[in-house]
């Protein structure tokens, strides 16, 4: 008999195999295969807030282990070629109807964060992309850096990009996950 403690599993006996896989199938049978539909319907929700599809979104939750509080685009992933700063319409359409998260910009030269800044009141913060001969540990600091100074958890955040570089921003800054800017802004898969 079990007592205070006891986990529920089975007991260590003779015939502790069966009652093991007994106790494995009546754990199975308790756990719902699906998620619950009004869960479904709320990370539906919130995947149309973020302007992607549920499944991303399941998929960098899954990974993440938790909800996007923000995006973290490339300047190359918003389509910023030149000192202009100025997002395209495509793209600006999209990323203006992002609610409740931070978007965040790292910005190749010759733009620079405060001209990105200017150009686009859809962006809340920017800094500068790390450069390609930064080391791991700037281009930690250059990623966690804007993340913290918005007050959001790096695992929070999902890196959005368009070059093979910005992939490795998500490892080194801890992000949630990188995502292609093309399976992001469906146009660009064009």
């Amino acid at each position: 008999m079990a007592g205070i403690g006891h986990n529920g599993g089975p007991s260590m006996e003779h015939g502790r195999l069966w009652r093991t896989h007994a106790w494995r199938q009546a754990q199975k049978a308790l756990m719902p295969e699906a998620i619950p539909m009004l869960v479904l319907r709320m990370r539906m929700r919130r995947a149309a807030e973020l302007g992607m599809t549920y499944r991303t979104y399941a998929k960098v939750r899954q990974y993440s282990g938790q909800d996007i509080l923000g995006l973290l685009f490339s300047s190359n992933a918003l389509r910023i070629f030149g000192s202009g700063g100025e997002i395209p319409e495509a793209e600006a359409q999209i990323v203006t109807q992002v609610a409740a998260a931070a978007r965040l910009s790292l910005v190749h030269p010759p733009a620079t964060p405060q001209a990105v800044l200017a150009a686009n009141r859809a962006l809340a913060a920017a800094d500068r992309a790390p450069h390609l001969s930064d080391s791991w540990a700037q281009m930690r600091d250059r990623v966690q850096g804007l993340i913290h100074s918005q007050r959001l958890p790096s695992s929070g955040v999902l890196v959005i990009g368009d070059a093979p570089l910005e992939a490795d921003w998500a490892a080194a800054g801890r992000a949630a996950g990188y995502l292609p800017s093309a399976e992001y802004f469906a146009h660009q898969a064009g």
